[in-house]
């Protein structure tokens, strides 16, 4: 590791990724039901389009955006729509989705649609179209992509930065579409380049996906200008902020964009998605899914379509083993853990972790002994034992104020690191929530 590019701090947890990083990704079967929740991204819920009773094909704009920092949603099967109501989301709410009951007997082949050759496009309406499909970050953020082709005027991108890192432990459906997809990276690397009107593109890849760096290498179209950059391994190297520092290094000052330092992050299954829309016409309606853990029986990499019910996934994956005691949507760091089986897919659902009994052990909470790790571990510079400490005292505002609260990026370096096991990025996040209550009484 020594010489790569890197950022300061962080840490390194077990990686764990030898358990699906073989696997090639696979079909999952198309489920009995999709349940397509109208809040699927950062911003303003999709607008739904249609009612109960009425028959969609698989790609149809089933709810539209509703505000420039939102997404459409798409039919991710063929099939009738039954309900649309309430239904568990997997952030913890009940939100607003629409029901489809799958038509059995469907091929699930999309219905024939004019596919604008890119090349054709005028710069400033490729955005348009990928708003159309529905296109968010897969990186886990669920950042609507138009929106980032479309950064303000008095901040120029000159580089497209594309995340190839997969930094939490587990995942591997990044490294999968970097394997079985590189000509889609690069067509949708291509496009973006077009879209903001620049050449240059860097991949960023950290260097424990060898098989990754050499695909992408050896698959380089000679007149693009990109270069494949491995990266130390590191938690949370992936992170917009850390992989810009790591490549560039510039540092995106607090509260700015990307585009504060010319740059532009985007993740591979993004870019592989979007080459999918000008090629198919196909919308954002699946993507590759880890699901992984010590907790079920059948692991793997598969293609599932958003709304699929995580109780279909865990079926169709053996079921769970008689260990198993706790599933996470995402990975070990920043996942959000799941009390209910019948929360859909999501487009930011990037792995499903099944953990085990023994790796979920409850471990007594002591008091802060004022070690100094959280401080040496946070890829940021922030002070977690400082917020920590306000938030148990219920002193939201300061946290902010004093303590730059909205900076942290609930990554979980500190949690992992503390030897009192205090779980500083769950008290972070429970201090946002109580800061909505406040502004909003």
């Amino acid at each position: 590791m020594k010489g790569l590019l890197s950022f300061k701090n962080g840490v390194h947890p077990p990686e764990n990724k030898d358990i699906t990083a073989g696997i090639a990704s696979r079909r999952l079967p198309f489920p009995d039901e999709v349940v397509l929740p109208l809040s699927q991204h950062i911003g303003t819920p999709a607008k739904s389009l249609v009612q109960a009773g009425d028959h969609v094909e698989r790609g149809d704009v089933i709810a539209e955006a509703s505000g420039f920092i939102s997404s459409a949603v798409h039919a991710t099967a063929s099939g009738t729509i039954t309900s649309i109501e309430l239904w568990p989301h997997p952030g913890g709410t009940m939100v607003p989705s629409i029901r489809i009951a799958v038509d059995p007997y469907s091929t699930q082949l999309q219905r024939p649609r004019i596919v604008p050759r890119w090349e054709d496009v005028p710069e400033e309406d490729l955005s348009k179209e990928i708003a159309r499909a529905g296109i968010v970050g897969l990186g886990g953020a669920a950042f609507p992509s138009h929106v980032k082709l479309n950064p303000p005027k008095d901040q120029p991108v000159e580089l497209l930065l594309l995340n190839g890192c997969e930094c939490e432990p587990y995942l591997t459906s990044d490294h999968r579409t970097m394997l079985e997809q590189p000509e889609k990276v690069y067509l949708g690397i291509r496009i973006a380049l077009k879209a903001l009107g620049i050449s240059q593109a860097v991949i960023g890849i950290e260097a424990n996906k060898p098989d990754a760096i050499a695909m992408m290498r050896n698959t380089a179209p000679e007149d693009l200008d990109v270069t494949i950059q491995p990266l130390q391994v590191k938690y949370p190297q992936g992170a917009e902020k850390m992989l810009i520092k790591a490549v560039t290094g510039r540092e995106v000052p607090p509260g700015a964009l990307p585009a504060k330092v010319g740059t532009l992050v985007q993740n591979v299954a993004t870019a592989a998605n979007v080459a999918t829309v000008f090629e198919t016409g196909q919308p954002l309606i699946e993507r590759i899914i880890t699901v992984t853990g010590r907790g079920i029986r059948q692991p793997g990499n598969w293609v599932i379509p958003f709304g699929t019910r995580l109780r279909d996934v865990i079926r169709h994956c053996g079921g769970l083993n008689e260990d198993a005691a706790e599933i996470v949507f995402g990975g070990p760091m920043m996942g959000l853990g799941q009390a209910n089986l019948d929360v859909p897919i999501l487009k930011a659902t990037g792995g499903i972790l099944v953990l085990s009994r023994d790796e979920c052990k409850q471990q007594e909470i002591m008091p802060c002994i004022r070690c100094g790790k959280c401080l040496d571990a946070c890829p940021i510079f922030l002070n977690p034992q400082l917020m920590g400490a306000l938030a148990k005292a219920g002193r939201y505002e300061e946290m902010v104020t004093d303590a730059h609260l909205n900076d942290c990026m609930l990554c979980g370096c500190c949690s992992y690191v503390c030897p009192s096991n205090i779980p500083l990025s769950q008290l972070f996040t429970m201090s946002r929530t109580q800061l909505k209550k406040l502004a909003a009484s």
